[in-house]
């Protein structure tokens, strides 16, 4: 037989689902950002109480990170997907139009976790906030470097700007998570994706003149 001090401490099994608690996380960061997410709004969502809480996945900041890197994997993989996509106007399309689509899914809270979150930033929520412009800019960052490649390649004029298309699409994107919370349809936000595209730089070489036209 073990001695007493040669027992091993066996902890508890968890009596709860974490995959479904970081769901729940989630969700309550979503609708109210990481400022408005009190610790009794998370457990309350998530079922446990805060040692479990704080045993599972760490401090509130710690939650949150798990919670945005499953918001970036199961939500918005489009945002990075469309990369993949074989021209600029491919990219800069599929990012628009389903970013209207994701915004007004039924039962999802409205607007974007990234933005919601970074609306305001406390003592506690600096860091959190800081990192999100990061994530932001390094988002931006790879569509510039997808748009310079397309430059390169032909597949923009020589006179468009990658870097200046990477933030007009940002921005767009940015801009209608604002609009959703606002109250807009899904039919309004692809309005403003198509509307927001006939802006794309188009080989003006190619164009024919009407005068030539005529003639």
């Amino acid at each position: 037989m073990q001695s007493q001090g040669e027992l091993k401490i066996v902890g508890r099994p968890r009596s709860f689902d974490e995959e479904k608690a970081l769901d729940q996380a989630m969700r309550v960061f979503w609708e109210k950002g990481f400022e408005g997410a009190s610790l009794s709004h998370l457990t309350k969502a998530m079922g446990i109480k805060p040692p479990s809480l704080y045993g599972a996945f760490g401090n509130k900041q710690e939650l949150f990170r798990k919670a945005l890197e499953r918001y970036r994997a199961r939500q918005v993989p489009f945002i990075y997907d469309a990369l993949q996509e074989p021209t600029a106007y491919g990219v800069a399309e599929r990012i628009l139009r389903q970013s209207a689509i994701f915004l007004t899914r039924p039962g999802c809270p409205h607007g974007c976790l990234t933005i919601q979150t970074s609306l305001a930033a406390s003592d506690e929520g600096a860091v959190i906030h800081d990192e999100l412009i990061t994530l932001r800019r390094d988002a931006q960052k790879a569509l510039r470097r997808r748009f310079a490649r397309a430059k390169q390649e032909g597949d923009l004029p020589e006179h468009s700007d990658p870097d200046s298309l990477a933030r007009f699409i940002t921005a767009v994107y940015q801009g209608m998570a604002i609009q959703r919370v606002n109250g807009a349809s899904r039919k309004e936000l692809l309005d403003l994706a198509q509307t927001s595209l006939r802006a794309w730089p188009v080989d003006q070489a190619a164009v024919v003149p009407h005068s030539s036209k005529a003639s």
